[in-house]
């Protein structure tokens, strides 16, 4: 007989939890704000592809860091199923299973991302199209990569909600990280009418950080409850609904 290996404690996994969402937030706001929003010119095609052309590699690398993100995304999703099942499988499972689709979602959306660098590149197919045409067609492509990101934060919009109240009832983590999760939500939701969602694009983000600051501090400092965690995983052990 050999012995198991000692089970992951639920504050290593927390910790591990935390660790994961710094690095899709750390990730997403440099891919985005320090790589995508300073090459790209919103309205002017032709500025655009040039920034574009003369920072390929910078761009290559924001396509490398969305990929890294997405990764970690979906990560964070399988394991919140794994710290918040205890509280109630059911809906634990529905929020990685919503959350894991907005990842997929959003991961389609960044082949628009990279579009420009195959317009742009000088192939001999594309010849035949005029270079303004290419241009408008490579701003026109990143714009849809930009729409189908906000597509995939409506379903993340509903995998905070459902976060969000599994740890309000969770007893083994603080219930202001329960309402924090939900009050992200219902802001990622305003995508589901695009336009308010941009206008409350700056102030649900700002909001969105906050929580995740506090998700991240608290789960690095104080973990999770083991002992309560505990507790909740043998009550549901005993239930086939839970």
């Amino acid at each position: 007989m050999t012995n198991p290996l000692p089970e992951t404690s639920p504050s290593t996994r927390g910790r591990i939890l935390a660790a994961l969402f710094l690095f899709v937030v750390v990730a997403g706001i440099t891919a985005q704000v320090f790589i995508s929003d300073r090459l790209v010119v919103g309205g002017d095609a032709a500025r655009t592809a040039a920034n574009i052309l003369a920072n390929t590699s910078l761009y290559r690398l924001g396509f490398t860091i969305f990929m890294l993100e997405m990764v970690a995304q979906i990560a964070v999703s399988a394991m919140s199923y794994d710290l918040m099942k205890p509280v109630n499988r059911s809906v634990a499972r529905v929020s990685a299973i919503i959350g894991i689709t907005g990842c997929g979602i959003k991961t389609m959306a960044r082949l628009f991302y990279f579009a420009p660098l195959i317009l742009l590149g000088g192939a001999s197919s594309l010849s035949a199209i005029e270079p303004a045409q290419l241009e408008a067609l490579s701003l026109a492509f990143i714009r849809i990569n930009s729409q189908g990101a906000a597509i995939g934060l409506i379903f993340f919009g509903f995998e905070d909600l459902l976060r969000g109240w599994l740890v309000f009832r969770s007893g083994f983590l603080p219930r202001f990280l329960g309402v924090l999760s939900m009050v992200s939500g219902l802001g990622w939701l305003t995508f589901l009418w695009p336009p308010l969602g941009y206008w409350a694009f700056m102030g649900v983000g700002l909001f969105a950080l906050i929580g995740t600051i506090a998700w991240t501090g608290w789960l690095f400092i104080r973990g999770v409850d083991d002992a309560k965690w505990r507790e909740r995983a043998a009550l549901a052990a005993t239930s086939i609904w839970r």
